[in-house]
């Protein structure tokens, strides 16, 4: 008996541990959890950031030109008669006909024009636009999110509606029979509330799947199983935004990543040109060679040979047909391009604020005149229910009222979605992130 009691007792704990385990596996997911999955799990975010890394090691790799190079070489030749092994006539007649021979050479450039200082600079700043378009491509998945996070709530609202429809229409199909029974009203009537009920159930349906849609969107921008099922808190409200569309446009124009990267770019092209240039002024260089010759293959043999140098050589370019100035050109005109494009971001940004502040502006007024249209239909339903107990107003008016008041919700719940996802297309235009 203990051990069967026992055993219920396991079974139970076991039972409300899955419970708990479902709860947890359920539990509604807020907008800030959200968005940090997706930044998380994101593969473009992900190629961004290695993005970054990669500038960083082309930059690494522009700052060993500052230093001195060092090289090896070792060969071996074969002569067809024994040769002499030395240089500058100080060499050793050999009995052999095959020489060896190493060399290595370290060469400190000193001054190339300007075009190393430049070339380092240049992909310096390339590290700094890799992690602007880190900064952008995370605003944008930022925006992916809240939308997708309001577009189920939106569906949801509209699921509602939809059953509280279906509801209202089968109780008024139930008045109309009632009253059709005792030969109050035409089966017309009745008719006409059934046809009025296929149809909600048939906008119910369609409603549904614009939920599961949706989820399957929000799943898929989370990198989640697209039927996983998923829940979110309801954050659906109105909350005013407080600047102006001035302040706005200023605080786009401060924190937009993009024109970060536009300064960023320019300033490359900036230092091209000096690279460019550079092709006007002579390479200065110092180079220390140490060389050794020898008919043995180890370089140890008794007749070897060895000599050591130090050289300064500067290189001019005489004469390249204007190759140089060419490129210098070239450059300047990419210059011009750079700053073009960043002319034309800035209008593109400041079209992109207005508009996301004018649609917002829209959608706040309409939130009002929706919650007002509300109760305007809520309290025309009721009255044509009275009055079609009364039979002083027929079925088609109660039916009509019962849509009017769908729609009205329909478009209170529109307009209170548009509104939070046009603000958090205002602020991703203002380059905010969230929170």
């Amino acid at each position: 008996m203990r051990m069967r009691w026992c055993a219920g007792l396991i079974f139970c704990i076991l039972l409300s541990a899955g419970g708990a385990w479902s709860q947890e596996s359920t539990k509604p997911l807020t907008l800030e959890e959200s968005i940090k999955i997706a930044l998380e799990r994101n593969v473009r975010l992900h190629s961004s950031v290695e993005g970054v890394a990669g500038s960083e090691f082309r930059r690494k790799a522009a700052r060993t030109d500052f230093f001195a190079k060092w090289t090896g070489q070792y060969g071996q030749t074969r002569y067809n008669e024994p040769t002499v092994v030395g240089v500058f006539g100080g060499g050793i007649a050999g009995t052999s006909r095959n020489v060896s021979t190493f060399s290595t050479t370290i060469n400190q450039p000193l001054f190339a024009g300007g075009s190393i200082l430049s070339n380092y600079r240049l992909e310096k700043l390339g590290v700094d636009i890799s992690k602007t378009d880190v900064e952008t491509v995370k605003r944008e998945i930022v925006l992916q999110v809240r939308e997708g996070y309001f577009n189920i709530l939106r569906a949801e609202r509209f699921l509602d509606v939809a059953r509280q429809t279906v509801k209202q229409f089968s109780a008024q199909l139930e008045v109309n029979k009632a009253f059709f029974e005792v030969g109050i009203v035409p089966k017309n009537d009745v008719l006409q509330a059934e046809v009025r009920l296929a149809n909600a159930r048939q906008l119910l349906v369609r409603a549904e799947s614009d939920v599961t849609l949706a989820k399957f969107s929000f799943n898929s921008l989370l990198r989640m199983e697209m039927e996983a099922p998923v829940q979110v808190v309801d954050i659906l409200g109105y909350s005013p935004f407080s600047l102006r569309y001035e302040e706005s446009l200023k605080e786009a124009l401060e924190r937009r990543p993009e024109i970060k990267a536009a300064n960023l770019t320019i300033e490359q092209t900036k230092e091209a040109v000096k690279i460019a240039k550079s092709g006007f002024f002579p390479t200065i260089s110092l180079s220390g060679n140490y060389l050794r010759f020898s008919e043995e293959p180890s370089l140890l043999g008794d007749f070897r040979s060895e000599r050591w140098t130090i050289q300064g050589l500067a290189t001019f370019t005489l004469g390249d047909w204007g190759k140089t100035a060419y490129r210098v050109g070239e450059s300047k005109v990419k210059v011009t391009q750079a700053e073009d494009s960043k002319v034309q971001l800035v209008e593109g940004i400041v079209l992109e604020v207005k508009n996301d502040y004018q649609v917002m502006l829209v959608a706040e007024k309409n939130i009002g005149v929706a919650e007002k249209a509300i109760e305007q239909a809520e309290e025309n339903l009721r009255m044509n229910e009275e009055r079609y107990k009364h039979q002083v107003a027929t079925a088609t008016d109660v039916l009509d009222a019962v849509t009017l008041l769908a729609q009205a919700r329909v478009n209170y719940y529109g307009a209170l979605s548009d509104f939070n996802i046009a603000k958090a297309r205002l602020e991703r235009a203002m380059g905010r992130m969230y929170p």
